[in-house]
């Protein structure tokens, strides 16, 4: 499933480049051995092409795959005493090609160079002009994190905001069965043959493989979803029919243990509809700079960056009133629908301070208002997150 013009048709001058993106569901899928094929093929066409980085994992269909394709030759790097490659970024800026292909979106980079992740050397090409061709498995999308934890019980180290996502210009979703991928599994064409046994007992089990489809499905819909309405906008000028919701706002309390999960709620959902979305933290005189903890502090700022690595505006407000002031902001932004964690307090606590949750339900001003259950202690520990106390 992609949007139907080819990635030569968006290929522009060096101003700023374009990112393509093969999305899979699992390894073994084939998006590496995709990139491969499409790079033969711009190349007969006339495109200057080089291959940035390729991690074949010892599969002998895309080692062959390679071809006589350009490859930049790895920085090697020295690391706890182990020598290690990455991709020369620096050296495929001064080559200069139009397009470069660049596998593992997800991979964090050894300590030493330029990034830390490899996502952030595909935009730094991007950035100077080239054009990139990339792939990353859905598992390794941001907001799915938690999902991928509850659900299947696996804790993905390794992941790349939703944004680099949304702004890509072509998401191409390379799917194959569970069946066929487990036969593939069994061949040995995806891991050596002492691994099989336990890939096909653990991660790829029927059940596993068949959610991870859906999941990428998801994606990929949402992504032509945006470059349908991109198209539209443009097309009918500057007046556009407005959205079913305009904006949404996601309610940060300071240190609660469930913030992580809340926010990657809120960025599918955001996703889903398309729609902007603040991250906004009322900050009360008992919070301010002079009063807070420091691990409290810590543990927010993780939080705003984690917001920002999803895609969101993250605000920050001054006051007494954490509901107001909310609600005001809402009416300021054009919020329609707010998101806020269910309240963790006792009842005796909520009958003594009030809560903040059912001040926001109880709005006067058309404020939709979404609660979002947080998960028990089991999710919790199946998702790798301690759960509080």
């Amino acid at each position: 499933m992609t949007n139907n013009a080819s990635f030569l048709e968006v290929l522009t001058p060096r101003e700023r480049g374009k990112l393509k993106l093969y999305i899979g569901s699992f390894a073994g899928v084939g998006k590496t051995y995709r990139m491969l094929t499409e790079a033969h093929e711009l190349r007969r066409r006339g495109v200057d092409i080089v291959v940035g980085f390729v991690e074949s994992h010892g599969r002998a269909e895309t080692e062959a795959q390679l071809g006589d394709l350009e490859v930049i030759p790895r920085r090697r790097l020295e690391y706890r005493g182990v020598s290690l490659e990455e991709m020369d970024v620096e050296a495929v800026i001064a080559r200069r090609p139009e397009v470069a292909i660049v596998d593992e979106l997800a991979h964090t980079n050894v300590p030493g160079v330029s990034h830390r992740k490899r996502w952030e050397d595909v935009m730094q090409l991007i950035d100077d002009g080239i054009n990139v061709i990339s792939a990353v498995n859905v598992q390794h999308l941001e907001s799915l994190n938690d999902v991928v934890a509850t659900t299947l019980g696996i804790t993905v180290r390794e992941t790349v905001p939703d944004w680099v996502l949304a702004i890509a210009d072509q998401v191409v979703n390379i799917d194959i069965s569970a069946e066929d991928l487990r036969q593939r599994l069994a061949e040995g064409k995806i891991y050596r043959p002492e691994k099989v046994p336990a890939a096909l007992a653990n991660f790829f089990t029927e059940e596993n493989l068949t959610t991870l489809r859906e999941l990428a499905l998801r994606e990929v819909a949402s992504s032509v979803d945006r470059t349908r309405e991109e198209i539209v906008r443009r097309d009918a000028g500057p007046v556009v029919a407005p959205k079913t919701v305009d904006r949404i706002g996601v309610a940060l309390a300071s240190n609660p243990p469930y913030t992580a999960i809340l926010l990657r709620k809120a960025s599918r959902i955001a996703g889903r509809l398309n729609s902007d979305w603040y991250c906004v933290y009322v900050q009360t005189p008992e919070e301010s700079a002079e009063r807070i903890d420091s691990t409290v502090q810590r543990k927010l700022v993780d939080n705003i960056q984690l917001a920002q690595a999803m895609g969101a505006e993250v605000v920050k407000l001054v006051g007494t009133d954490i509901a107001g002031e909310l609600r005001r902001f809402a009416q300021e932004r054009g919020v329609t629908l707010l998101i806020a964690g269910q309240s963790r307090r006792s009842r005796w606590h909520r009958w003594r301070h009030g809560s903040v949750v059912e001040r926001l339900t109880h709005n006067s001003e058309g404020l939709d208002v979404l609660v979002v259950g947080l998960p028990t202690r089991a999710e919790m520990n199946r998702a790798g997150t301690p759960a509080p106390p």
